[in-house]
């Protein structure tokens, strides 16, 4: 189903389960390609990019097994380090199989990785720091060839916080020989995540959280049970869903301690958020105060819930400001919000202007990528009349089911 119909014009109330952190999942998914023995990745989201992933793991040798609880994984005979061209131009996660596969076969061939058309994204720091471990890159008929006769342990700093190439440099630093000091590294909660399931599997890891990594290398992994935490940014996007419609709903498992600066926004807006061991329990005032937002790496705020705060200060009673600082291209949403009515000035390519109007109209709008196409299906909630969401299979790489979810928060919302 590649359209999402909204009726919209209605407050979001109830409750609501978050699902597990898609931007966990895959790097532990790929993870277990150094364990000995099978692992139990339990509350992973059954998404479109999970599956990916499953395939990708599949095709290298692994044996996966889908459960109740979770996915069972045993890369016992994995032997084979290319991955097939389609799979991974589809998808910018299957990068973070590049440390994993030189860590366990010292080689891999691949494409360039593929994914939401946010940005350029270039992959030198990842090149760069494996380098500097020892992994050697030529290119042969448009693929990347890594290869490595000695992994080892180094020094490397990372000019920006990047994420995957975080995660790169931990899966490969496992099973390099000796020590890798990592400075500057992302400390993103999916970071501490992958870290702590390494740890679950005898990995010595030290820093975890902070921008200063110690990886000893050269120790054997074993097989674990692990249970991949709740999604932030699932549960930042239903929180704003209910600022943009003037509702209450309670995010059932949604982690406290990781929206910091969600919250601090949300409050900003003039909603009112109480947490428990339930959850976190958001209340919205009619429409949203405005903002000043800036996009940051972690504890920042994050880039991936920009768009669904434009998206809802469309309907702000003023005038926010929010600049773009992570990528170039998170505003491609600007032009479909204008059909729906709104007012949005552009300052350049990293900051916008969003001049609150009194009501947004319902309109056949198109997701470019994941996050935008949610906030889009957010607007549409928003709005009054019929709202269209077409590209939705963007949407369904990061959201189990996001058309249920907010039909139990009382939405009228199907797939067509």
């Amino acid at each position: 189903m590649d359209s999402i119909r909204i009726q919209g014009g209605i407050a979001l109330q109830g409750k609501v389960r978050i699902q597990g952190s898609k931007n966990a999942s895959l790097p532990i998914l790929a993870a277990t390609l150094l364990c000995e023995e099978s692992s139990l990745i339990r509350n992973c989201p059954r998404i479109a990019d999970v599956y990916s992933m499953v395939s990708l793991l599949k095709s290298l040798g692994c044996s996966i097994r889908w459960q109740e609880t979770g996915i069972a994984v045993d890369s016992s005979q994995v032997q084979r380090a290319e991955m097939p061209r389609d799979a991974v131009r589809g998808m910018r996660s299957s990068l973070c199989l590049l440390g994993a596969l030189i860590g366990r076969c010292k080689e891999v061939v691949m494409e360039h990785p593929g994914g939401c058309v946010i940005g350029e994204r270039p992959i030198d720091l990842h090149l760069s720091a494996l380098g500097q471990m020892g992994v050697e890159f030529v290119e042969e008929s448009g693929r990347l060839k890594a290869f490595s006769h000695r992994l080892h342990g180094a020094a490397v700093s990372l000019p920006f916080p990047s994420v995957g190439a975080t995660e790169n440099i931990i899966l490969a630093g496992v099973t390099a020989d000796g020590n890798t000091v990592l400075e500057g590294a992302a400390r993103e909660p999916e970071i501490s995540a992958l870290c702590r399931f390494l740890q679950r599997c005898g990995a010595w890891i030290e820093g975890v959280g902070t921008g200063r990594l110690v990886i000893h290398g050269g120790r054997r992994l074993c097989g674990t049970d692990f249970t991949v935490p709740a999604d932030r940014i699932v549960a930042g996007t239903y929180l704003f869903g209910c600022m943009g419609t003037g509702g209450s709903v309670l995010l059932e498992q949604a982690p406290e301690d990781e929206m910091q600066s969600v919250l601090a926004v949300a409050l900003q807006m003039g909603g009112h958020v109480y947490s428990s061991e339930e959850g976190i329990y958001v209340q919205a005032p009619a429409r949203p105060a405005a903002v000043e937002l800036v996009t940051a790496p972690y504890p920042g705020f994050p880039t991936d819930l920009q768009s669904l705060v434009l998206a809802v200060e469309t309907r702000g009673t003023g005038c926010s400001r929010i600049e773009e600082r992570i990528f170039e291209n998170r505003f491609r949403i600007v032009e479909e919000l204008e059909k729906m009515g709104a007012s949005v000035e552009t300052r350049e390519s990293k900051s916008v202007l969003v001049h609150g109007v009194e009501t947004l109209r319902g309109a056949c709008v198109e997701a470019r990528e994941l996050r935008g196409g949610a906030a889009l299906v957010v607007a549409g909630l928003m709005a009054e009349g019929e709202t269209i969401v077409a590209g939705c299979p963007y949407i369904y790489r990061g959201y189990e089911n996001i058309g249920r979810d907010f039909r139990e928060l009382g939405a009228r919302v199907a797939s067509v």
